[in-house]
């Protein structure tokens, strides 16, 4: 038994460490509207989604990994979490997420050898979440994340830190 447990825990914090590896260049910010009560919105509908840079070659997103889609789903599951629904009539709030690419982003970067610093061009990625006010039109929250771009990631590691993302997104989202 005792056996049993131990593997279960090491499992459990190699996949916890794992995460924390993958995820930790992830920054995470939201700003919202200071008088809205967020508990009085119980429905929402789609705007849209814009992706601004299209990674044909799989560089930067797994071949055949459509983000976009997997970006809905994770919004939709923070929303439902908070016992949003979708509702194409008469919604509360609308949504809309935007992804990008910053090709020419040039960080320092430390030489292991010389322990000078180097400049280096490390692309970032970005995905922005907008929830508007379906009467105002008025947005009442944006969240947003950043990271390097990791080159030739598999679709195991690009859902585990969207979902990262998103996650820690909406945590910041007044109750």
């Amino acid at each position: 038994m005792k056996r049993i447990l131990f593997v279960v825990f090491s499992c459990v914090l190699m996949a916890l460490v794992g995460c924390s590896t993958v995820t930790k260049d992830i920054e995470v910010s939201a700003e919202s509207d200071p008088k809205i009560s967020f508990s009085g919105y119980k429905t929402y509908t789609w705007l849209g989604a814009a992706a601004i840079v299209f990674d044909e070659a799989g560089r930067w997103e797994p071949p055949a990994y459509d983000a976009d889609t997997e970006i809905k789903f994770l919004i939709d599951k923070q929303l439902r979490a908070r016992g949003m629904s979708e509702s194409t009539s008469n919604p509360d709030l609308v949504v809309a997420f935007a992804a990008g690419i910053d090709m020419d982003n040039i960080e320092f970067v430390k030489n292991s050898e010389t322990e000078l610093e180097t400049l280096k061009n490390i692309p970032k990625g970005a995905l922005m979440v907008i929830l508007v006010d379906a009467n105002t039109g008025q947005p009442i929250w944006v969240g947003a994340a950043a990271a390097d771009l990791q080159e030739n990631v598999d679709v195991a590691t690009a859902k585990v830190r969207l979902e990262y993302a998103v996650k820690e997104m909406f945590k910041k989202l007044p109750k």
